[in-house]
């Protein structure tokens, strides 16, 4: 194997210097190819401009820079700020969607949003309660407004949409109150629904039809969304699209990737659950199925299948390859062909108890026995916890480097499960977790990831799990932020930290970079700690509750002590 031929498909039009979605392009690679800022001079970087959002609850949104204004969502209530940059990001206008109070109350993991996409002169995202708006990118007048999901049934959406083909993709929250997890796609130009995908369920909700051909035995088969659940438990079973979506246009395909079942006690619902902790490769005209591949069939601890579908080609084994690069929650990075589904490699890159390796004659994952759950047991020592080795916070990939950028977490737990009780609108888990520091007492890593040589570069150790996103540029300078509130700067090369400063809250939001209306490199990111791994301060916690926010609190009692609530976009340039 060989180093990296060249980037995917970018997929946007976008100029350079401009950020017109949360994941940079359509590959979702979070690279710019900004140099200005250079290993040799980032250690002179330093504050341009503030912005605050007056709000206090997690801030994980990347902002978007189309010509001169950028465009910050916030956590809920959701408002959309236009900031001109001419001016020191001075406010142009901002739109309120006035969400409903109560969908507060079935955000599962603090009420955040991902950011949103610019399409076609209209900045498009989604609000708490389950409605995608869009909003003139000039003025900040709504153009039209689409109730997507339903509160009452435990629906939330919090993460950015995707627009391929003038479809808007977006997909719902709230895996652990119960509900049956889809994606949506949307028109563009009127915000009507042209088609919904279901998760779980028969293949004529799936969208399974002639052109499904899944690489793997296991996953073929009529209505195996009905048949590898027990009688009706599909309808309740979870398989949520909150994370990234990615597009080839080569291949015509989407790629968005499925969430947990439900409930976390596995005994409750015996089988692979279908279609659950996977990865869909759709057509964005019909939403039809190509392929599926399921990371964790009868997915044990929460770890989902939602991280990002990174498209690149590499020359893989002397060949070109058209693959995805996927960070996964169960620790494993995996190399998959993203024309078949076919894992070519899946690697260790966390410290995994769980299980010992993925087949990669089934794809499948081989499980040690004594970390199974089992009811009325406090399994301990299981590895990663569930927020998994890495959970939403988004990778990055230069083609300079060849190198994967993960930001992610060192946890493992202990669980005992029992037995859950669906009521619509409320938790259905049914387990109780303690979440505590893996090997070593750190909590955090920020690491450099090899694909082609299966392996480590470098690493940065972090005491709390980092949980914000990362850019890379053609600088070869990644940056990321810690949640005890430091932005920093490293060699994407060696590792070195170039630079680093202190924000007034930790960091939990996706940096970007621009190019001024000066036309001079910028850095931008929200402070404002929360999400499911800061709610103990967001939420003001009992720190003394270790089994506070789905157990995450045990593993972080101690961050009140190292950052504050807050809500600030900080912007970074050279003097």
């Amino acid at each position: 194997m060989t180093a990296a031929l060249l980037i995917g498909p970018a997929g946007s039009a976008a100029p350079e210097g401009e950020w017109h979605m949360a994941a940079k392009n359509h590959a979702n690679t979070r690279y710019s190819a900004l140099d200005q800022i250079t290993i040799e001079n980032a250690g002179r970087l330093q504050p341009a401009w503030t912005f605050s959002t007056g709000l206090v609850r997690g801030h994980e949104a990347a902002p978007l820079v189309v010509g001169g204004t950028m465009y910050v969502v916030t956590p809920y209530p959701n408002i959309l700020y236009a900031l001109d940059l001419a001016r020191n990001g001075a406010l142009k206008w901002k739109y309120e969607p006035k969400p409903t109070p109560s969908s507060q109350g079935v955000a599962c993991c603090d009420v955040v949003n991902r950011g949103a996409a610019y399409f076609d002169g209209k900045i498009i995202y989604n609000t708490l309660d389950a409605h995608t708006v869009a909003v003139d990118a000039k003025s900040g007048r709504e153009v039209w407004k689409t109730k997507v999901g339903d509160i009452n049934r435990g629906e939330s959406i919090t993460m950015a949409p995707l627009v391929a083909k003038g479809k808007v993709l977006v997909g719902n929250s709230g895996g652990e109150f119960g509900v049956r997890g889809w994606v949506k796609a949307l028109d563009a130009g009127s915000g009507s629904v042209a088609w919904t995908a279901y998760n779980t369920g028969p293949d004529r909700d799936v969208l399974i039809g002639p052109e499904f051909q899944p690489f793997y035995e296991s996953d073929r088969g009529e209505d195996l969304g009905v048949k590898t659940w027990p009688p009706e438990a599909w309808r309740i079973g979870g398989g949520t699209v909150w994370g990234w979506i990615s597009y080839d246009p080569e291949l015509d395909l989407l790629y968005h990737g499925t969430g947990n079942p439900g409930p976390w006690n596995p005994e409750q619902r015996p089988g692979d659950n279908k279609w659950t902790a996977g990865v869909f490769a759709r057509r964005p005209d019909t939403g039809a199925a190509r392929w599926f591949y399921q990371w964790s069939p009868h997915d044990l601890y929460d770890y989902d299948g939602i991280n990002e579908n990174i498209l690149v080609d590499l020359e893989w084994e002397g060949k070109p390859r058209k693959v995805i690069l996927h960070p996964e929650r169960n620790g494993y990075i995996y190399v998959l062909d993203r024309a078949t589904g076919e894992v070519l490699a899946a690697d260790p890159y966390a410290y995994i108890t769980t299980t010992t390796k993925i087949d990669l004659s089934t794809g499948r994952p081989v499980h040690v026995e004594a970390k199974k759950p089992k009811l009325g047991e406090v399994v301990r020592d299981i590895a990663p916890a569930a927020p998994g080795a890495k959970d939403w916070q988004p990778a990055a990939y230069s083609p300079r480097t060849g190198l994967l950028y993960l930001p992610h977490q060192n946890l493992r737990m202990d669980q005992e499960v029992m037995e859950a009780n669906y009521i619509a609108g409320t938790p259905f888990v049914g387990a109780e977790v303690r979440m505590y520091a893996g090997p070593g007492g750190h909590r955090g890593e920020f690491e450099a990831w090899d694909p082609i040589a299966r392996r480590e570069v470098w690493q940065i150790k972090e005491q709390f799990p980092v949980w914000s996103g990362t850019v890379v540029t053609a600088g070869d300078v990644a940056f990321y932020g810690t949640m005890d509130g430091w932005f920093k700067a490293v060699n994407a090369r060696s590792g070195e930290i170039l630079w680093e400063f202190k924000c007034g809250s930790g960091i939990i939001g996706q940096p970007i970079t621009y190019l001024g209306p000066d036309q001079r490199q910028y850095v931008a990111v929200l402070s404002g700690v929360g999400g499911w791994a800061g709610a103990v301060v967001a939420g003001q916690l009992d720190p003394r509750d270790g089994t506070g926010a789905l157990g995450f609190v045990n593993a972080m009692k101690d961050l009140p002590h190292h950052t504050a609530r807050g809500g600030m976009l900080y912007v970074f340039r050279l003097p």
